[in-house]
């Protein structure tokens, strides 16, 4: 009896293992190539003639990319910053509070996510010319708050719904203001859902280049607008080494994103 039981969960396993392994290497074997190939001396990549860094040196002294590291950094954090605030205070209305078309609302909150990029990218370019506002960095600075301000908002609305609703209830009896039981009470049980939010929006902000493209103005360049202008003739070994790094600090990020929400499930176990 124990035998038939377990057949079937052998043969699952004989096909999920090689499948699984397919799919990670589908996923990650063109990172490793890149890697790789970020250390060749070749200014090609069809042929290794030996390991070097100077494409990462000339990656730090290349001003052009520089700038626009900056500018893509200015964008991203200035957007996050704006959109944590709204994102907090738009989760924590439509969860708390009843008012007519919080279901309009609600469904408007997931349009930035569901609209393809290209679509928001010419409705934000149209909408700007119409209301004559000068393209610059910060109406990129604008754009991007928008769809940060949904992801923001999804994640810490996912979070309110775990959460007990009488903790403000209790504080506010206790003789606390609502804005000191929300800052008190409510904010520190938000605030790994806000960080994992604002590290996903700010990943997703340096990533961006159809909105960015729209509504830059002259002189204002991001990151992977300036990476695209380059890769038009070809893939060079200075942009293998940027990927890399860009890589490696996506995945610090995700890191500390799963250290704060493993940290915060040990902390309600407690």
């Amino acid at each position: 009896m124990t035998k038939i039981q377990h057949r079937p969960v052998k043969r699952r396993f004989l096909w999920q293992a090689p499948f699984t392994l397919v799919m990670f290497g589908f996923m990650y074997l063109p990172i490793l190539v890149l890697t790789i190939y970020s250390f060749n001396q070749s200014r090609f990549s069809s042929d290794w003639q030996g390991f070097t860094l100077a494409w990462y040196v000339k990656f730090f002294n290349d001003s052009r990319i520089l700038a626009a590291l900056r500018g893509s950094l200015t964008v991203a954090v200035c957007a996050v910053a704006v959109a944590a605030v709204l994102g907090t205070l738009v989760a924590v209305g439509l969860a708390r509070y009843q008012f007519p078309g919080k279901g309009l609302y609600r469904g408007m909150l997931y349009l930035p996510i569901i609209i393809p990029d290209i679509a928001i990218a010419v409705a934000t370019l149209v909408f700007l010319a119409v209301a004559m506002v000068p393209l610059s960095l910060w109406t990129i600075v604008a754009a991007h708050t928008v769809f940060c301000l949904s992801y923001i908002a999804i994640v810490v609305s996912t979070r309110l719904t775990g959460l007990n609703p009488h903790l403000e209830e209790a504080a506010l009896d206790l003789g606390a203001s609502p804005i000191q039981a929300f800052i008190q009470v409510l904010l520190p049980e938000l605030m790994p859902a806000i960080v994992s939010g604002c590290l996903l929006a700010f990943v997703l902000s340096m990533d961006d280049l159809l909105i960015a493209s729209f509504t830059a103005g002259n002189g204002a360049t991001t990151l992977p607008m300036e990476i695209f202008s380059r890769i038009r003739t070809g893939v060079k070994p200075d942009i293998n080494a940027l990927s890399v790094l860009l890589i490696l600090s996506s995945a610090l990020l995700a890191a500390a994103g799963e250290y704060m929400r493993s940290r915060s499930d040990q902390r309600k176990l407690r």
